[in-house]
């Protein structure tokens, strides 16, 4: 097929990839336009910005969809479908029905549940057993259109890092899957019953309330891996914890309860097994705790998110 790509994060990488593998034409590629990034704060390309220039495939960074001219624009390249993975910009109707087979989504979770921008994250701190990926026929609401495909996986305990490369790779194949036998996968309309939304991760919730159970806690961790962090703080240092393990122990929330970094939450207790420091890298809590003592009975507080 004549397809335009349209996808912004490193999510997005493994489709564009199995696209150009399955032989299809990838004729153009969209993606969110370069963002200041590092020390330097220079402009730096998205991961799939990167990929397509790899590829030799002309890319589009526009800041919007709404004009005339980029609609015209899209319209010309002709194509039989645009395949789109997190790309970041709304597609308006024009946009949307310009493709001849519309615009086909990889959205990381089993549809109608965790509709919106964090579905990984948000499928994670509820608790979920099972996600996937969904294939579905764009259209005007937000993630509402028929389903072509569905693929499912187990969360376990997988962190959101783990979890989204594993998604971005069951999509990759789903979609080659889908576009090689449109045919054998008609739309399905979603059902009505347990739509649920995964709204945007906000920086507030990434604090460590040791007043929750521990078991909440510990998805809050595995949800915020790698980024942001879940993170406590201690005497006016931020301290990210990447992973943990939930253990018995019972004391005022947020007591470190052993030498082993042992914390007292609201119900049972968090041992942080992963913690990274400003500025250093990540290590494990034995490691960090030769260089950093922390002993039992230090009470740790929440910063302050400026």
């Amino acid at each position: 097929m004549r397809i335009v790509f349209m996808g912004t994060p490193d999510f997005a990488v493994p489709t564009l990839a199995a696209l150009i593998g399955a032989g299809h034409q990838v004729v153009a590629v969209y993606s969110q336009p370069p963002r200041p990034a590092g020390r330097g704060k220079k402009l730096q390309p998205s991961p799939v910005h990167r990929a397509a220039e790899e590829a030799g495939i002309p890319v589009m960074t526009p800041t919007s969809l709404k004009g005339a001219d980029e609609q015209a624009a899209f319209a010309a390249l002709g194509a039989d479908a645009a395949v789109v993975a997190a790309y970041g910009l709304i597609l308006p109707p024009a946009v949307l029905a310009a493709p001849r087979h519309g615009c086909l989504n990889v959205h990381g979770s089993i549809l109608p549940r965790w509709r919106g921008a964090a579905p990984v994250q948000r499928a994670i701190l509820a608790g979920d057993v099972e996600t996937g990926v969904t294939i579905m026929q764009m259209e005007r609401g937000l993630d509402t259109g028929p389903m072509l495909a569905v693929v499912r996986t187990s969360i376990d305990a997988k962190t959101a890092g783990d979890l989204t490369a594993e998604l971005a790779e069951i999509g990759a194949r789903a979609m080659v899957v889908v576009l090689g036998d449109l045919p054998a996968h008609p739309p399905v309309v979603q059902p009505a019953e347990g739509v649920t939304y995964a709204a945007k991760i906000d920086k507030a919730e990434s604090r460590l309330d040791f007043a929750m159970p521990a078991p909440d806690l510990e998805r809050r961790v595995r949800a915020f891996a790698p980024a942001p962090g879940a993170f406590f703080e201690l005497e006016g240092e931020r301290y990210r914890v990447l992973g943990a393990d939930v253990v018995d122990g019972d004391g005022e929330p947020g007591v470190v309860l052993d030498d082993m970094l042992t914390i007292a939450c609201g119900a049972g207790a968090l041992r942080p097994t992963l913690v990274q420091r400003a500025g250093r890298p990540a290590m494990d809590t034995a490691a960090l705790l030769r260089g950093r003592a922390i002993p039992a009975g230090t009470c740790l507080a929440v910063a302050e998110l400026g």
